[in-house]
């Protein structure tokens, strides 16, 4: 039906308009996804023809197996281009060869801040490595940092870490007597639970942690921990406060795994049985 005035149809433009409508239709019908595919190569064409040498992107491991992705710069303006996502193996690869090539924990640390084969890296503010003291003779590992500790770049100092500072002080323990890591050391956005496979890249890099800094004692705090560490597919309700053996490469030691602190804050009545795995840990220690 036709608009019965001119002012009419300006006003029906007008609402089309308003609404994202900007491309009329036609009798014949017209293919817009082969135009697009037509003005993509026609972008190609354009392109070669400016730069007839095309650009070299290459994806290798450096000499210490800590970059995982490698680019060749443009020779006539040094702007580095992106380099696809490397798979899982690859990194996985990459990060033992870094992992075992650091002697000390400062080494690791370094190795960790050029590793490029976790895509985790590119939406943390900052690596989170570790806190309190590397010569203790307990060492406690979470899953992956949260948004406070993405900010200050140390290990559980929100509300989770306020509480295993608790948890700690209760059997005589602080951050000068315990050492405090994660399984991943970049926070996951919306601090989602990491991924298996964001666990199984960064794997070597803590199991190399715990060997440099060859604790007698691991506790694991929360399921993913335990699961990547130790090993054990049932759930933390089943498996906390068992003692277990844990191979640091160097020997073997007493793990146990317990609730983690962020899970405590959420169910305030499990904190019972958390103080039972801390009077075991404090227990062990004595012995």
């Amino acid at each position: 039906m036709l608009p019965s005035s001119p002012q009419s149809a300006l006003d029906i433009l007008a609402f089309h308009r308003d609404a994202g409508v900007d491309i009329a239709l036609e009798d014949a019908p017209i293919d817009r996804f082969a135009e697009s595919v037509s003005e993509s190569q026609q972008s190609r064409r354009e392109t070669a023809a400016r730069d007839p040498e095309p650009r070299v992107l290459q994806n290798r491991s450096s000499d210490a197996g800590a970059h995982v992705t490698g680019l060749t710069p443009d020779r006539d303006n040094e702007q580095k281009i992106s380099a696809a996502p490397v798979s899982p193996d690859t990194a996985t690869l990459a990060a033992r060869e870094a992992a075992k090539s650091a002697k000390t924990l400062d080494e690791l640390r370094e190795a960790l801040s050029r590793f490029d084969g976790c895509a985790l890296k590119n939406t943390a503010k900052n690596l989170v490595f570790a806190d309190g003291n590397p010569k203790a003779r307990v060492m406690f590992v979470g899953e992956a940092p949260g948004a406070d500790e993405d900010r200050e770049g140390l290990p559980f100092v929100g509300r989770s870490g306020k509480l295993l500072d608790r948890m700690m002080a209760a059997i005589g323990l602080d951050r000068t007597s315990a050492y405090i890591a994660n399984i991943v050391p970049w926070r996951p956005p919306g601090n989602r639970t990491p991924t298996p496979q964001e666990s199984a890249i960064c794997l070597p890099f803590i199991q190399r942690q715990i060997e440099l800094a060859d604790p007698d004692i691991l506790i694991c705090l929360g399921k993913p921990s335990m699961q990547t560490l130790l090993g054990i597919n049932e759930g933390i309700k089943a498996s906390r406060g068992r003692w277990r053996e844990f191979d640091t490469g160097k020997r073997i030691i007493k793990a146990m795994a317990t609730f983690h602190p962020a899970y405590l804050l959420r169910t305030p009545a499990e904190k019972k049985f958390v103080w039972r795995d801390m009077l075991a840990l404090k227990k062990a220690l004595k012995g």
